[in-house]
């Protein structure tokens, strides 16, 4: 008579690796069971349920397509803090976390903060929680990515000033800040690269042009809106560090510099209002 197989998470895993990794395997089915990883090493016996064994399918099939895993399972981890995705949004990554630290080395205490381009929100959050006292203001063009933005703040208990329009838009000409932060569309759209983030937002990729010029924007009017003192941090694209320092100088901000990313690579420049 021939065995009939045992759905079980040991053999689900194992179907699952040639295709997608042993890592991400486990990391869908602890989603899809809402537990811990360390649950499913326990318990890999456990015989599971069909409707399981079809959505976990489902999720394979769907990464074997480019479909990134936050957006399957709803959420990334950002600067030790979980934060809500899906397409609207541009998923939080690593380097990020880099335009992070470098701003939490110049902030004053009781920080006025304005983050351009929020989308999920994970840099304004982020500022809000490690800076008691602060003042942020979000601002994004799209009303999709500022709704994931809200849930976020609403979830991790962060009080930011939410803002819809394209980047100096919906900020008063008589605002003034400490911090300027932004993580903006950066990759030209003839990037190799592009084409495998489609399921991504590509508004919050590129800027359809060279790559520069939402970085132009955001620096031909930083200074105006900068206290004396105050810095302007941006991230951009690994070969972009010289051109975006030349345009923070044009506009007159001092004690430029460029930060690397943990890859080694120019990932973060900022300056400041003399």
């Amino acid at each position: 008579m021939t065995e009939v197989k045992r759905n079980t998470v040991r053999t689900l895993i194992a179907d699952a690796m040639p295709k997608i990794g042993r890592f991400e395997a486990f990391i869908l089915l602890a989603h899809i069971l809402d537990k811990p990883k360390e649950y499913l090493i326990a318990h890999d016996d456990d015989e599971l349920s069909d409707t399981t064994v079809m959505t976990f399918d489902m999720f394979v099939s769907m990464r074997l397509d480019g479909m990134p895993v936050p957006y399957l399972t709803g959420h990334q981890d950002f600067f030790g803090r979980y934060f809500a995705v899906d397409p609207n949004v541009l998923i939080p990554r690593p380097d990020t976390e880099v335009l992070i630290e470098q701003a939490l080395m110049v902030t004053p205490e009781r920080p006025k903060i304005l983050d351009m381009g929020t989308g999920s929100g994970c840099i304004a959050i982020t500022m809000a929680k490690e800076c008691p006292g602060s003042r942020v203001t979000a601002t994004d063009f799209s009303e999709g990515a500022l709704n994931i933005a809200k849930t976020n703040a609403q979830t991790l208990e962060a009080n930011i000033d939410f803002r819809l329009g394209s980047w100096w838009t919906p900020i008063k000409e008589s605002e003034k800040f400490d911090l300027i932060l932004s993580n903006p569309p950066y990759i030209r759209p003839n990037d190799e690269h592009l084409p495998a983030l489609h399921h991504e937002p590509q508004t919050a990729l590129t800027d359809g042009v060279d790559g520069l010029s939402c970085l132009h924007e955001i620096a031909a009017h930083a200074i105006e809106h900068l206290d004396t003192g105050g810095w302007l941090l941006v991230e951009h694209g690994w070969d972009q560090a010289e051109a975006v320092a030349e345009l923070f100088r044009a506009y007159g901000l001092a004690a430029v510099r460029s930060v690397k990313d943990y890859g080694g690579n120019d990932r973060v420049t900022m300056g400041r209002r003399p």
